[in-house]
């Protein structure tokens, strides 16, 4: 990073946000790069292309760096090639930055002192200048003096206007391109909400933030969102709203109600808000008539999700962990995982033995079918692990391998059965199982048999010879049989090497040429065994000869004296 300095941005920070391709060509714009400006927290420059493009990286994001183009790619909201060149022109002259951001931030302190020293008819005659000038900034003051005079009507409408996505709609939708400027026009209703609850009208500005909910809500499915513009305005509503309540003081009743159908309706997702902050609001009658609330809806819909999520934290607020359980556990899942989940509060709760049994029931209770959670299997594990019920992890190892037939569930099974002394027999029951899995098979294997990969673990080298050489497996188990057996069998190994190599010859790219490299060590470890130096000579030539255009592969070879 180039943080020490001035920028805490670097090009593999550039090459992530454009991808390869945008960033390679950005290097072909650094000398497009003119009008770069400094500011504290932002750059902006002009970068000369199909037209003269507008860019601006936001250097303190909430995300890190990240930057918008007027060109038609970044429009898209794409991290395009002319902000790589912007970037790229910035790392060069990453030294002037420091100096460049205190320029900046002197500008701004000079302009607020010289703001503060004029005279009232001075400052007013530029503000009119101002709004005659900019539109955008005369619909914002307009608002805001609705607000002041305490029209409430005139702001209702406003923000109304300011919430209609219509104007900014293609065909009924508003774009990516198009989201940001909605999004930039909406944050004005929060700070005229805000505005009220300051005059002394928090109760109108606590109705306008439910209105305005509202129609966030209606305008969020016509809007395409990514970059979480909504999301961010809905919660700063939220805020908005709670604060005018905490000023309002309203009937905790009413308040009650509102808040568990804003909490039980879509709306929540746009919110976020957190029941628990309204309690002071509440106060203790409001608070029961939430908990009261919430509970009606939640045994009238049971496995609702909304009605689920809302009792939990309430129950998890007061410490209730068996309230907890009773609303969490009335949808078990078939994997055990819901089970797992009440074992956990338990365990947290200080109740093990109630938390085991729970555990336990998961796996007696998993049905049609469906292997258990693995993190079920493993908690379960470790519980009998800790109280030394041996024979009682074994078992449950066993069953999981048997449904499982995976490497890490064979790794498990062995390690629980040597604890108790009775690999032996478990490992020919094991074995047995991925024998019959191996005659059974009807297609090929992804990834080759789990057979194979078992007894290799094991270090039963040969008898994973023999079980490849009679079956289907996959290239990575051939490799890894060559590598762990060519001092003993050099000649079949040097079979298996030639092998992958030639499938890579006919092969691009900086990842292929460096197996392929490793490959041909490996083949001229098996001719130096053999003692017939002479053949790999005449093959690696060969394939020098044919490769030649490859210059990196004649690089990596050069490299590794081949």
């Amino acid at each position: 990073m180039s943080e020490t300095l001035g920028v805490d941005f670097d090009e593999d920070d550039l090459r992530a946000l454009a991808g390869p391709r945008s960033f390679e060509r950005g290097r072909g714009y650094l000398t497009a790069v003119t009008a770069v400006e400094v500011g504290d927290g932002w750059i902006t420059a002009t970068v000369h292309g199909t037209d003269a493009y507008q860019t601006e990286l936001a250097l303190d994001g909430p995300d890190g760096l990240a930057g918008t183009c007027d060109c038609p790619y970044g429009m898209e909201g794409n991290f395009c090639k002319h902000l790589v060149a912007l970037g790229l022109t910035v790392l060069v002259e990453s030294a002037a930055v420091p100096r460049q951001r205190g320029r900046a931030r002197t500008r701004t302190r000079e302009l607020d002192t010289w703001l503060a020293g004029l005279r009232k008819d001075d400052l007013l005659a530029l503000l009119r200048e101002q709004v005659a000038f900019d539109r955008q900034l005369a619909r914002r003051l307009e608002l805001r003096a609705a607000s002041a005079r305490g029209d409430v009507g005139e702001v209702r409408d406003r923000i109304r206007e300011l919430l209609d996505a219509a104007p900014f709609a293609r065909y009924g939708f508003v774009e990516y391109a198009d989201a940001r400027a909605f999004g930039e026009r909406a944050w004005q209703v929060v700070s005229v909400i805000a505005a009220l609850t300051a005059a002394g009208q928090p109760q109108d500005a606590m109705s306008l933030c439910r209105e305005a909910m509202q129609l966030l809500g209606q305008a969020q499915d016509a809007i395409d969102d990514s970059d979480g513009h909504l999301v961010r305005i809905g919660s700063a509503l939220a805020e908005a709203h709670l604060d005018a309540c905490a000023a309002a003081r309203p009937d905790s009743d009413e308040t009650a109600r509102w808040l568990v159908g804003h909490l039980l309706s879509d709306l929540d997702d746009l919110t976020g808000i957190d029941p628990l902050d309204y309690e002071d609001v509440l106060g203790t009658q409001g608070r029961l008539r939430v908990a009261e609330l919430a509970a009606d809806a939640w045994r009238r819909n049971r496995t609702g999700w909304a009605e689920k999520h809302l009792m939990e934290r309430l129950v998890s607020a007061e410490g209730d962990v068996d309230g907890w359980i009773a609303v969490h556990t009335v949808d078990l899942a078939a994997d055990g995982s819901t089970h797992l989940a009440a074992a956990r509060a338990l365990d947290s709760a200080g109740r093990p033995d109630e938390a085991l049994h729970w555990a336990e029931r998961g796996i007696e209770e998993t049905c049609n079918g469906v292997a258990p959670d693995v993190a079920l299997i493993d908690y379960l594990c470790d519980r009998y692990g800790r109280v030394g019920r041996l024979s009682d992890l074994v078992t449950l190892r066993r069953g999981h391998f048997a449904a499982r037939r995976s490497l890490a569930a064979y790794q498990q099974l062995r390690t629980a059965a040597q604890a108790v002394g009775n690999w032996k027999a478990e490992r020919e029951e094991a074995l047995a199982l991925l024998r019959a899995d191996l005659d059974q098979l009807q297609r090929p294997w992804h990834s080759g048999p789990v057979l194979v990969d078992a007894l290799l673990d094991d270090g039963d080298l040969e008898a994973a010879w023999r079980v490849a050489s009679a079956t289907r497996v996959h290239d990575r188990q051939w490799l890894a049989l060559a590598d762990r057996m060519r001092d003993v069998r050099p000649t079949d190994a040097l079979g298996v090497y030639l092998r992958l190599a030639e499938a890579l010859i006919g092969q691009t790219g900086n990842a292929v040429y460096e197996q392929l490299t490793n490959l041909l060590l490996s083949v001229r470890d098996c001719h130096s065994r053999l003692g017939t130096e002479g053949d790999f000579t005449t093959y690696l030539s060969a394939l020098r000869a044919g490769q030649k255009r490859k210059r990196n592969l004649m690089r990596l070879l050069d490299q590794h004296g081949l």
